[in-house]
């Protein structure tokens, strides 16, 4: 029996937090996790016994455009297939649950990609290439 089970529910803001700060991804403010959460279109947490250890969403229109983020396991639980548990919970919904004509895309940060790849997605570029708004800085004073 395994020690791990999945989840199909969206992780409350405390937990979403703490998973991303705990795999190594960039801090979310209170108001921004409880904003963005509510909206997710699938979630997934991976649970070690009772405590949540990693997570996955989707996110989108519901029709025409989708994005899979905060793919993220605890640095504790990295390299026991957890990642790939969460990617295969998030193909299940894509195959199931997005329209023929919808894009599906995710950023790969680093390694990661390798992953993404297992599971069918591929890189975009040169045809296209992903791209963040910054926010500018007010001047120091």
């Amino acid at each position: 029996m395994s020690i791990y089970s999945c989840l199909l529910e969206t992780p409350s803001a405390q937990v979403y937090q703490a998973l991303r700060i705990g795999s190594g991804l960039s801090a979310k403010t209170d108001e921004a996790a409880a904003r963005g959460l509510p909206n997710s279109l699938f979630a997934v947490q991976i649970l070690h016994g009772a405590q949540p250890v990693g997570m996955g969403r989707v996110i989108g229109d519901g029709g025409c455009f989708f994005q899979v983020v905060d793919i993220a396991v605890l640095r504790e639980h990295q390299g026991k297939g957890l990642g790939k548990r969460i990617m295969g919970e998030i193909l299940r919904f894509i195959e199931t649950h997005v329209p023929e004509s919808g894009y599906v895309s995710l950023i790969a940060d680093g390694p990661a990609q390798d992953l993404y790849a297992q599971f069918g997605f591929v890189r975009t570029a040169p045809r296209s290439v992903g791209m963040a708004y910054k926010r500018p800085r007010p001047a120091d004073t």
